[in-house]
């Protein structure tokens, strides 16, 4: 069985059903629009385990120096990009993961544009929100 859904920010997901009635998510990351880029990052899913989201670089876009507090793998599913963190720089094409301990410092950025899936986790992790543990 097949259909569709919206997720929580009104973009189209797939859902199917596996044979025992089960559901299985699905996205086309290659095919979610994201016109602005950085500004319009697509949460895919977001639980109490893991977070999942399509970040799209416009060419000329970057996410400068940064960190969070989950550990983050990051994976360009097209384009290409140049990775940064400690001091190390590397230029990333599809296909390439990378990973972040929580708190490490890194960045992003592209010059002819990327697509990249970032996946957080635990999320939120412990400090993500101020004042909170959780």
């Amino acid at each position: 069985m097949r259909g569709s859904t919206t997720s929580g920010i009104g973009r189209r997901l797939s859902v199917s059903t596996l044979g025992n009635g089960a559901p299985v998510q699905h996205w086309d990351l290659l095919a979610l629009n994201a016109p602005s880029g950085t500004r319009d990052p697509i949460v895919l899913h977001s639980d109490g385990g893991a977070r999942a989201v399509l970040i799209v670089l416009q060419p000329g876009q970057s996410l400068g120096d940064h960190q969070v507090k989950e550990n983050a793998w990051i994976t360009v599913l097209a384009g290409s990009a140049t990775v940064s963190a400690g001091g190390d720089t590397v230029a990333a094409a599809p296909g390439m993961l990378f990973r972040f301990d929580p708190d490490e410092r890194h960045s992003l950025a592209s010059d002819e544009g990327a697509r990249i899936l970032l996946l957080l986790a635990p999320w939120p992790g412990e400090g993500h929100y101020r004042g909170s543990s959780a």
